[in-house]
């Protein structure tokens, strides 16, 4: 039997959201959360299927969805409970086992305990109970978010220390045991450890989709920081120190593509937001960026065209966002197709 994770530039089938609440940890910034999900929404269904779950009425939602300019054979909106947005981390991670789907249910513990997740982690269970897919889906008993790991699509995948090793998460496993279980749910050859990198604000103890991604399988996208008096300088100089030092499968260094650090955000109490671009999400033929309303973004989008040239490289404001510690690839997840 062969496993594959998909790269995430691999055919999708969809893309499934997981729409906010009012009531939520956005309600602050409600309106302007909405916008930016819709927005994202549409953008996906120029390319692609949105699944979309949903905590109330879901039927007015996927007429709101449909008069945003989705179209209509393109959505479909399932009633769900749920705490929050991050459907990057607790949706369904599919690996293809001898070319068919199935989608793996890992334990979701809002990032080590730090939140209330026990909605959410029913969401890939209640969708399949509500035929939101055909492939099967398997609960695995461990603790591990889409958003902590990027695979190459050819058995190799990129992940942190700090995320994996937390001890509030998958306590009394070592590296090794870690690494073996996820060759074996992934049919992975290799794991490329990130030992540094991190973004003020950042709340998942240091999920590599913040900070590094695959944009082929010889070509990583990063987020960089070149300036010395940045808080962030000397923990981001060290990953792409560790990013030089990795080889590709056949022993060849990687192409690195740094990606400019946005001018920081803050939020109402001074603390630093982590906003970074390596959060987008790829779709089929395009790819959706994190735009911060600041001068930088510009740069970013076009440091990525070159990564991605058969695909349109489209900028999303995500500045709402933000405030709850996530960006656009957090609030993700993509069904991939078999082949």
């Amino acid at each position: 039997m062969t496993t594959v994770l998909p790269a995430e530039w691999a055919p999708q089938d969809a893309v499934q959201l997981t729409w906010p609440r009012a009531d939520g940890d956005f309600s602050r910034w409600f309106d302007a959360v909405e916008r930016c999900f819709l927005a994202l929404a549409v953008a996906i269904a120029r390319y692609e299927p949105l699944l979309v779950a949903c905590a109330a009425e879901p039927k007015k939602l996927r007429q709101r969805l449909v008069r945003a300019g989705v179209p209509e054979a393109r959505v479909r909106v399932f009633g769900v409970p749920s705490n929050d947005v991050w459907a990057r981390d607790h949706g369904p991670i599919t690996v293809l086992r001898n070319r068919q789907p199935v989608h793996l249910d890992f334990t979701f513990n809002g990032w080590g305990g730090k939140f209330d997740a026990r909605e959410d982690d029913r969401i890939t269970r209640r969708l399949a109970a509500q035929q939101a897919w055909s492939a099967p889906v398997e609960t695995v008993d461990f603790v591990l978010e889409g958003g902590a790991i990027d695979s190459d699509g050819a058995g190799t995948l990129l992940t942190t220390e700090r995320c994996l090793l937390a001890p509030t998460r998958n306590p009394g496993q070592d590296p090794a045991q870690i690494e073996e279980k996820l060759k074996a749910w992934f049919g992975l050859t290799r794991v490329l450890w990130l030992k540094r990198g991190d973004l003020l604000g950042d709340d998942t103890d240091g999920h590599v989709d913040t900070l590094a991604r695959f944009c082929d399988p010889g070509t990583i996208a990063y987020q960089a920081c070149d300036d010395r008096q940045d808080a962030h300088y000397e923990e981001l100089r060290a990953m792409a120190d560790e990013l030089a030092a990795f080889r590709d499968p056949y022993g060849k260094p990687y192409r690195l593509a740094p990606l400019p650090l946005p001018e920081p955000i803050h939020d109402d109490d001074g603390r630093r937001l982590p906003a970074g671009y390596p959060n987008f999400l790829i779709v089929n033929g395009a790819v959706l960026v994190p735009t911060y309303g600041c001068a930088q973004d510009a740069a970013a989008l076009e440091r990525l065209r070159p990564c991605f040239p058969t695909r349109e490289v489209i900028g999303i404001d995500c500045r709402a966002l933000i405030h709850q510690y996530g960006s656009l690839h957090c609030v993700t997840m993509q069904i991939p197709k078999a082949p």
